[in-house]
């Protein structure tokens, strides 16, 4: 594996610190429900360099760079804890460019691009949880439209977005994933309802009620019932960007500076705790550019990503638990940077996958383990 970075990628790492600098105190990472104006300010102002069509095909409107730069500049974003990576211009766009038709490309690139729409994913539903091959929300073809009935649930920033990325059923109630289909449904259409989730962190998920909701099917991207792929293809796109170790660099210098002031590091099991967490971290990162090692290289990076996910989540939680530890009460009080991680920390074993099931995928198909059933 090749741990290094071109001098050009170097440079352009340079020019995201430069640009960050302003935003320092945005805090969109962890708090974009509060900070979406905010966060969508800074989204534009990518936009103008280009940056939310980073790896986008020049043929496109994109600027052709390689997935290098996108872990750079999201590794960077997660350090400075200013934003997520916009699922428009990520698993959307890059959707649209592998599968859209050519009026799709020309409806939705131009705005994701310069950063006017944003979606949200509708995946997830009360009853299938992350399971979606048992996706119960129906789109019932009626002439030239799809007819939309069902909930789904947990959906992040949702209340912001303009427009669902949504995973509706579209085959028999018992085809499982060989009978989905996926949709662009606009925020604001008659039928749809968004109710707030909130969570422990101050922010906020969401429900989306779907109540006889009329989708023209031009708005289908790619075929009837052939969905299932086409997420797959569009997860793999992501995997080097969807947990940065910028952010598990951030959170312990964070709490390292804490514990400093506090009087915590005059204790040498203090320091030895937080010597160890900076190994972890440093683990975490190997991990992340294992997943953009073999993408660049061409291999499957499944397997490298789930186990990515795993490091990520227990050192996010680790550095979280450690500041409770040392610091008793003095880290419970509100506001202050070790109880908004320790309450960020508690859903991190869900976000993006849940920790049981990367497992799973580590064991059965990186180490051959479980069999089949």
């Amino acid at each position: 594996m090749n741990f290094c970075f071109s001098s050009e990628e170097e440079a352009f790492r340079e020019e995201v610190i430069d640009f960050l600098r302003p935003y320092r105190n945005l805090e969109g990472f962890i708090q974009q429900g509060e900070k979406w104006s905010e966060v969508k300010a800074l989204f534009g102002a990518m936009a103008e360099r280009g940056w939310l069509a980073l790896a986008w095909p020049e043929s496109e409107g994109g600027l052709g760079k390689g997935i290098a730069h996108e872990y750079i500049l999201w590794d960077e974003f997660g350090y400075e804890r200013a934003a997520r990576n916009p699922l428009a211009a990520g698993i959307v766009a890059k959707t649209l460019i592998r599968h859209g038709s050519p009026e799709q490309k020309e409806r939705w690139l131009p705005p994701i691009r310069t950063g006017e729409l944003h979606f949200s994913l509708a995946y997830s539903e009360p009853e299938a949880g992350s399971d979606l091959g048992s996706v119960r929300t129906r789109a019932t073809r009626e002439g030239d439209d799809y007819v939309i009935r069902g909930e789904k649930c947990w959906q992040s920033y949702a209340q912001d977005m303009d427009c669902f990325w949504l995973l509706a059923r579209t085959g028999e109630p018992d085809s499982r994933s060989r009978g989905l289909s996926l949709l662009i449904v606009d925020k604001d259409s008659e039928g749809l309802q968004v109710e707030s989730l909130p969570t422990l962190d101050g922010d906020q998920l969401n429900a989306v009620v779907f109540d006889d909701v009329r989708v023209p099917a031009n708005r289908r991207v790619g075929p009837e019932n052939q969905a299932w792929s086409i997420m797959g293809e569009a997860l793999a796109d992501e995997r080097h960007i969807q947990f940065p170790a910028g952010r598990l660099r951030r959170d312990l210098e964070d709490i390292c500076t804490w514990a400093e002031a506090q009087g915590f590091t005059r204790e040498a099991s203090v320091r030895v705790r937080l010597g160890a967490l900076a190994t972890d971290i440093r683990e975490a990162e190997m991990h992340s550019l294992s997943v953009l090692d073999a993408m660049n290289q061409g291999r499957d990076a499944s397997v490298a990503a789930a186990a990515n996910k795993i490091a990520h989540t227990l050192a996010c939680q680790a550095i979280a638990r450690a500041a409770m530890d040392f610091g008793g009460e003095r880290a419970l009080v509100e506001g202050d940077r070790p109880e908004l991680l320790w309450r960020l920390s508690l859903w991190e074993t869900i976000g993006g996958g849940t920790t049981e099931v990367m497992r799973s995928i580590v064991a059965r198909q990186g180490l051959g383990l479980g069999g089949t059933r």
